[in-house]
């Protein structure tokens, strides 16, 4: 199989010449655009056989120039949007969309907001001065060729010389043609560049919108995550339930038949069924603590109040519970909570010499407040790797915090509060 091939880039001569391409018509498709602003500003101006004399003409003639801006800065930002991407391939993001409700009310949101503002700059001030640039790009290409064909052109048959088509001024003039030829690419650039720097900070949503926005696409995309791998931990958790487990099941009560019935088996065979029957059996607990870890069924059939029992029930130390939840919270968020009380009572019965734990949690609005406590010797440091950190990790997956109080000689208190909503 052959192998794939590589793309082949174009001489740099052709990329650059590209590139000037795309300046140019960058900066020539702007001039029209650019002064689209100001010629509606002066049109109710030049209105024929109407001349605003007096108070009232002159403020309504104002009025309507701003209102006519008003109306043509949507326009005249789309196509300005337009070109920046088909010419460049830089696309501007849109601004916010406007709220809604009735005309006088969108036309006064237009007014207070930032959007407006940064738009009339571009295309009452920006944009006619990047448009004199265009301008001034097309006369230095336009002098520059007919200056650079005056010594060629002089020449041509039946052209009669005078005293200013001498040879040195022919000479000097095609130079100077040929030197504004080389400068009009760099005035094109220039004019380009100051173009797109502009388009992007006054057409598109500023700095602040578009940190909001991002900062927004990073929490749904992380919501969308850390409801992705729940999901998936439901998912295996079902599979080793209804799959692996059911099997292991079988065959812990197989043999278990065949040690109790094969009674008139050597020694040695009995033996092995024994030892496979108990290999069996502690394969079936280890798996059902494995889908518990995974995620709990009781936590979605009975809800939290159900689940913490039940952890509650096997840790080695007495704990007292008190839920107090009269909704359920999001599925994600009650895992959240499971598995921070489930660590913190491992924690505890590994590391703090315990006597009695306490685990409260309830529900406050939009907010669920998890507090497990303990009687122990204190000194609870997520820097030593105790699993305290990972648990505020959780806790901060679904824009959660986790404090801890814990001073030498106890008692420990770990509080979690997470987002609550259904």
């Amino acid at each position: 199989m052959a192998a794939g091939r590589r793309t082949r880039r174009a001489p740099e001569p052709l990329r650059w010449l590209a590139r000037m391409i795309r300046n140019f018509v960058l900066v020539i498709s702007g001039v029209p655009v650019q002064l689209a602003g100001l010629a509606a500003l002066a049109l109710p101006w030049l209105i024929p056989r109407f001349v605003p004399v007096g108070f009232w003409l002159v403020l309504l003639t104002l009025t309507m120039s701003a209102v006519l801006v008003l109306l043509v800065r949507v326009p005249l930002t789309f196509i300005e949007r337009h070109r920046c991407w088909s010419v460049l391939g830089i696309d501007i993001p849109p601004p916010p969309a406007a709220p809604g409700g009735s005309l006088p009310q969108r036309f006064r949101a237009s007014l207070r907001s930032e959007v407006t503002w940064r738009q009339l700059a571009y295309h009452l001030v920006v944009g006619p001065v990047l448009a004199m640039g265009g301008v001034l790009v097309l006369v230095m290409l336009a002098g520059g060729i007919e200056l650079a064909a005056t010594y060629g052109y002089a020449r041509l048959p039946g052209q009669a010389g005078d005293a200013l088509s001498a040879p040195k001024a022919e000479a000097i003039a095609t130079l100077a043609g040929v030197a504004l030829l080389l400068l009009t690419p760099v005035a094109a650039t220039l004019v380009a560049w100051l173009d797109r720097k502009a388009m992007t900070a006054l057409l598109g949503p500023s700095r602040s919108v578009e940190l909001e926005r991002r900062v927004e696409t990073l929490s749904q995309s992380r919501a969308g995550v850390v409801d992705a791998a729940d999901a998936e931990r439901r998912r295996i958790e079902r599979d080793l339930h209804d799959g692996a487990q059911q099997r292991l099941v079988s065959l812990a009560m197989n043999l278990g038949i065949a040690r109790e019935s094969l009674t008139d088996l050597p020694d040695e065979a009995r033996q092995v069924i024994a030892a496979a029957h108990d290999e069996a059996k502690e394969a079936l607990a280890e798996l059902r603590n494995l889908v518990r870890g995974l995620h709990p069924a009781v936590l979605d059939d009975r809800g939290l109040d159900a689940a913490l029992s039940g952890i509650a029930a096997r840790a080695p130390l007495p704990v007292s519970l008190a839920v107090r939840m009269p909704h359920r919270a999001s599925p994600t968020v009650e895992a959240v909570a499971y598995f921070v009380v489930s660590e913190c009572l491992a924690n505890i019965a590994r590391h703090a010499k315990a006597r009695h734990a306490a685990i409260d949690v309830r529900r406050d609005g939009q907010r669920l407040f998890v507090q497990v406590t303990d009687d122990g010797v204190g000194g609870a440091d997520p820097a030593r790797g105790t699993g305290l950190a990972s648990l505020a990790q959780r806790a901060r997956s679904v824009d959660g915090t986790l404090r801890i109080d814990s001073p030498q000689g106890g008692p420990t208190v770990v509080t979690v509060e997470l987002p609550c909503e259904s």
